[in-house]
């Protein structure tokens, strides 16, 4: 599988609240570590069973992290970057995950804090793509980008990390696009439990 890494903490990169919700009210966060049961209010996971499952081992016991948000689409529309698949057809998704360790996840008030806490999550992001260049050659791409999070806790914001992990599948027709991204998400789940049972991060 091809798989990288990024490090994205410039001004225009993406960051996360978590907890989160929309403007306008509609989506929010859910704990699906703690409730496990209400992952049937999550609509792509209701859309697509193999994100529902990767879900489900995400936020297990077993797993050291935890999901934040996630969605899953189809597109036709492929960057030249992407010619070397030599498909038509593309599925992908995104899932955020935070460290379910508070203490790796984010800083405290001390800067120090924050400097440690960056270099677990790029060594995790980093022993991930290693698994993942591990696997059998399969029409799919992973990368797992490593993003800044604002922590909401006992009324106050405190700064740490997140990661983002895209999953695309290709193909030359909308359902073997999906099928490979499918197994492609499964193989970065069992990545993701393997470095979980080495305590990595």
């Amino acid at each position: 599988m091809d798989a990288d890494f990024s490090i994205e903490l410039g001004r225009e990169d993406p960051v996360l609240d978590f907890p989160w919700k929309d403007s306008a009210g509609k989506l929010a966060y859910v704990d699906l570590k703690r409730h496990p049961e209400l992952i049937a209010r999550i609509e792509e996971a209701e859309r697509f069973p193999e994100l529902k499952e990767f879900l489900r081992v995400m936020n297990s016991a077993r797993s050291m992290v935890e999901t934040a948000k996630c969605d899953a689409w189809a597109t036709t529309e492929l960057s030249p970057e992407e010619d070397v698949y030599d498909a038509s057809h593309k599925f992908v998704s995104y899932v955020d995950v935070v460290f379910s360790n508070i203490d790796v996840r984010q800083s405290s008030l001390r800067e120090s804090s924050l400097r440690e806490s960056l270099p677990a999550h790029e060594q995790f992001a980093r022993k991930l793509v290693e698994l993942l260049r591990r696997v059998p050659e399969t029409p799919s791409a992973a990368e797992v980008c490593v993003r800044r999070c604002y922590f909401g806790e006992d009324g106050g914001v405190r700064e740490g990390f997140y990661c983002t992990l895209y999953v695309s599948g290709y193909g030359n027709d909308s359902a073997s696009a999906r099928q490979n991204w499918g197994v492609a998400l499964k193989l970065m789940g069992n990545a993701i439990m393997q470095l979980s049972a080495s305590g990595v991060g």
